[in-house]
């Protein structure tokens, strides 16, 4: 039902003059689904207040609730086309009023882990791209098609969500940054291991794909969701979850993406992670866990250079520094990072392995193959670490498929699944081995991942084959001496 509901609205968007790219797309059905997921949501908490004798308060005004501007019913819950506003009546409503409206529940909600707040939020950092007003009112015809009132229904939606996101990533331009392929973030989730009551963080949390996915592991970490206690989906609600990030399309996908999985108010910050000074974070502003993928290969100012102890302009190492920094003592982390950090002979990256085996057990370096990230060549490797102690033995792994990585050909949770396991006991395999950190250089802290268990295979030609290319050369130069000859 989802599926096919979004391709629709795609082709509808790509129809309309203001919408040029796959980021306006998402950007655009984003804003919509909102809506619509909101008024769902309100039926639901009107539902249960009634069950229990409650009156209920609803968030937004009748005059902007979904049913009376979107798609107003007549009396036997039909839609009613005569009240149905369309072309520049609509635009205009929705431009000069109804946005004007939703700005200003950040201003008037009580705190900011409320959703009145996101709501204000969202709507303050988007606008409608849509020119026509009769494409808009195709996409809310669409998009009303859809119901998110079951708990199948909402998951449906949200890996959906994901799939858009996705696309987006692989439409090229900036929208890479926005998606970590899911296998290996719910690979990562599950090696750290987050519990119920840890706070759980990323720094660069783009479409909040690490957050959502270890929301989804911890809603069963106890067997099933009916076993967590009213506290413990207290804290899942409002103490576990926690981002930033800088860019405001991101900003506004990573929420929607979470209070669509299910976490009605994420306590995700728009702002430059990178402009806090180190020497600033306290003790209080420390997490448990950090699990992200910073931007690699962005260049930050010389005034964001200063907040840190190691200067560069590579994204990916101030943000390496700031997750150590903002870990707990104990606290665990998940991080992807380029591959060239483990060997580059930089004082930068040299000082920050110096850093990360000094004051952190860098137990696991996960080695992932290229094309693991559709459409970015460079290859990766994930660092596990924990914050408090130093390094004593690092376990490798390295992901070996015999299949080359691409859009049609992603990674799977399956390809991740022995890492899984033999990462419980630091086993050695013919992809797997541990070095001591006495052995490591202590001049350049070289981190390479050489796995001492993989043959080098040489492939040795026969004879004959060798003599026949040979004797094909020979002939080929024979006639081209020839021509010149002739020539002559």
């Amino acid at each position: 039902m989802f599926e096919q509901t979004f391709k629709n609205i795609d082709d509808i968007l790509h129809k309309d003059a203001g919408c040029s790219s796959e980021l306006d797309y998402v950007e655009q059905t984003s804003w919509v689904l909102f809506l619509k997921y909101l008024d769902d949501l309100e039926k639901d908490r009107k539902t249960a207040a009634e069950l229990t004798g409650k009156a209920y308060q609803y968030i937004i005004a009748p005059e902007y609730q979904w049913s009376f501007w979107a798609m107003p019913k007549d009396d036997e819950g039909k839609p009613d086309h005569h009240k149905e506003m369309t072309g520049d009546d609509l635009k205009d409503f929705v431009d000069l009023k109804l946005f004007p409206y939703l700005k200003q529940f950040k201003v008037d909600a009580e705190s900011a882990d409320t959703i009145e707040y996101k709501i204000g939020e969202i709507f303050n950092e988007l606008k409608n791209k849509m020119q026509s007003g009769y494409n808009l009112r195709e996409v809310i015809n669409r998009i009303d098609e859809l119901r998110f009132r079951t708990h199948k229904e909402k998951h449906e939606m949200s890996h959906l969500y994901e799939s858009k996101i996705q696309n987006m990533g692989n439409a090229g331009r900036n929208g890479g940054e926005y998606y970590t392929p899911r296998p290996l973030i719910k690979t990562i989730v599950k090696v750290v291991a987050p519990t119920i009551g840890d706070k759980i963080y990323d720094g660069a949390v783009g479409s909040a794909g690490f957050l959502c996915e270890a929301f989804e592991y911890l809603k069963t970490s106890k067997g099933k969701l009916e076993n967590l206690s009213s506290k413990d989906i207290e804290t899942l609600q409002k103490k576990s979850f926690y981002g930033k990030e800088k860019k405001s399309l991101a900003y506004i996908i990573g929420t929607m993406n979470m209070i669509f999985h299910g976490v009605e108010a994420p306590n995700i910050v728009h702002t430059n992670t990178l402009s806090e000074n180190l020497a600033d974070i306290q003790e209080k502003d420390r997490y448990d866990v950090v699990l992200a993928n910073p931007p690699f290969g962005g260049k930050e100012r010389a005034e964001v250079q200063q907040n840190f102890n190691i200067k560069t302009g590579e994204t990916a190492f101030l943000f390496l520094q700031h997750f150590v920094k903002i870990l707990k003592a104990g606290g665990r982390a998940g991080v992807v990072i380029k591959n060239t950090f483990l060997s580059n002979t930089d004082n930068a990256s040299v000082s920050l392995r110096k850093l990360l085996l000094e004051d952190c057990n860098l137990h696991t370096v996960l080695d992932l193959p290229g094309g693991t990230f559709t459409g970015a060549g460079v290859k990766t490797v994930v660092l596990f670490f924990e914050k408090g102690a130093p390094t004593r033995k690092v376990w490798y792994y390295q992901l070996n498929l015999d299949r080359n990585l691409g859009k049609t050909n992603s990674l799977n949770e399956s390809d991740l699944a022995e890492f899984v396991k033999l990462q419980k006991t630091f086993a050695d395999s013919e992809n797997s081995w541990s070095i001591d950190a006495t052995t490591i250089d202590q001049t350049t802290f070289d981190l390479s991942a050489k796995n001492p268990f993989k043959k080098e295979e040489v492939t040795l030609r026969p004879p004959q084959e060798i003599l026949a290319e040979m004797k094909a050369l020979d002939e080929e130069s024979t006639e081209i001496l020839n021509s010149i000859l002739g020539l002559l």
